[in-house]
């Protein structure tokens, strides 16, 4: 049976592709087919391809199934600010509408492990009232959390767990990317986290030399997922 889950973050900036990545991979070491799609990016590089988003390249590289990267990545901006400032200047409408026929492409081809990437945090706005929340909600996704283990993670952690219940959607689990070990009170932290988050913890990934997706996948147990 396959599954498919919404990556969102705490925060932007905090490692969100990097655990994807990870998770993408735990999945193929299990023998499981991968897809992914990060329908929206802003920063990214003008090449002789067009424009190409490392966080995009990163999930592509971990896909199974033979994905171009305009599949897994339709709409790409080059301007390293706010999507739905970054596709104004482009003069594209940014809504759902517009980016659910893509993502539905990719769920479509039936992988048995697929993530649809967000972009920063939960409420990153798109055009007009609508958020990138809302793409999740359309799609009715169990989502997955990466927390960026930090000063004030824990308030960032459950009130995007809050908004995401709000929203009416399951947090199937979160994930701890301590991005910066020298946190005062790790530890403790990291325990309120696991006390008061509604879902399981699949994994604590550690300050790594080389957060490449094997190394993130060594500090991950997808068994854990709530509805695995």
């Amino acid at each position: 049976m396959s599954q498919a889950y919404f990556v969102t973050g705490t925060d932007t900036e905090i490692g969100k592709t990097t655990i994807a990545a990870g998770l993408l991979h735990a999945a193929r070491l299990q023998g499981l087919s991968t897809a992914a799609a990060k329908p929206v990016a802003s920063g990214c590089r003008r090449t002789v391809d067009g424009l190409r988003n490392d966080d995009a390249l990163a999930l592509l590289a971990q896909c199974s199934l033979p994905l171009r990267y305009e599949e897994v990545n339709p709409f790409a901006f080059a301007p390293a600010i706010a999507p739905h400032l970054a596709a104004r200047e482009a003069g594209i409408r940014l809504d759902v509408a517009s980016l659910m026929p893509a993502v539905q492409a990719i769920l479509a081809k039936g992988a048995d492990f697929s993530l649809v990437e967000g972009a920063g945090g939960w409420r990153v706005p798109l055009a007009g009232e609508e958020n990138l929340s809302d793409l999740a909600i359309a799609l009715g996704m169990p989502v997955i959390l990466v927390v960026g283990v930090r000063l004030g993670c824990i308030n960032h952690a459950l009130l995007s767990a809050e908004a995401i219940a709000r929203d009416g959607l399951p947090l199937a689990g979160w994930v701890a990317n301590i991005f910066e070990p020298k946190t005062a009170r790790l530890e403790e932290n990291l325990a309120t986290l696991c006390e008061r988050l509604p879902a399981p913890c699949l994994g604590r990934v550690p300050h790594l030399a080389q957060a490449n997706a094997a190394a993130v996948a060594a500090h991950l147990n997808l068994e854990l997922l709530a509805d695995w």
